[in-house]
């Protein structure tokens, strides 16, 4: 996070630490996970528990291998598609037709897993910095019960609205 973006958590009165913290062995976090002390919170929520990151970790790992089995099924549904597509003799216009849009159905289903993927994978990766929690857009937490909805959220509500807005 470039210093201009830096702002100071209203709820902990501190900077976002940007090193790496680890949380002691046996506290139910992961090696390599952010002591949860260094993740903002909103004003009136409670800080982050070793339990509370170890289960977003755990959740996040969890579409982590998820999307990447669901990428390879698309990809060999894809494949398969390919294949088919190259045998057209006899096809009616319909048969074609189903083709096609089953070959793009299924390229719309890989390309979306394939940005939930990189969005998870940026999540974990921040998340064993004290990045995770802070909104992209103006630096303030994204609050705590947002991210347990959705760990890959990198807006708090107000920016994400603001977004959408567009």
């Amino acid at each position: 996070m470039s210093t201009a973006r830096r702002k100071t958590s209203t709820s902990t009165g501190r900077t976002p630490a940007t090193s790496r913290h680890h949380v002691p062995a046996g506290s139910g976090a992961r090696a390599g996970s952010v002591d949860p002390a260094d993740l903002p919170v909103r004003a009136g929520e409670d800080p982050w528990t070793a339990a509370e990151v170890a289960e977003v970790h755990d959740e996040l790992h969890t579409d982590l291998e998820r999307l990447r089995a669901e990428i390879e099924a698309s990809e060999a549904a894809i494949t398969g598609l390919m294949r088919d597509s190259n045998d057209g003799a006899g096809d009616d216009q319909v048969d074609a037709g189903t083709k096609n849009i089953n070959r793009e159905s299924e390229l719309a289903l890989a390309n979306n897993a394939r940005d939930s993927l990189a969005q998870t994978e940026r999540a974990l990766a921040r998340l064993e910095t004290a990045e995770f929690g802070v909104c992209e857009s103006c630096g303030q937490p994204i609050g705590k019960a947002r991210l347990q909805a959705f760990p890959r959220a990198t807006l708090c509500v107000s920016c994400k609205a603001k977004q959408e807005r567009r």
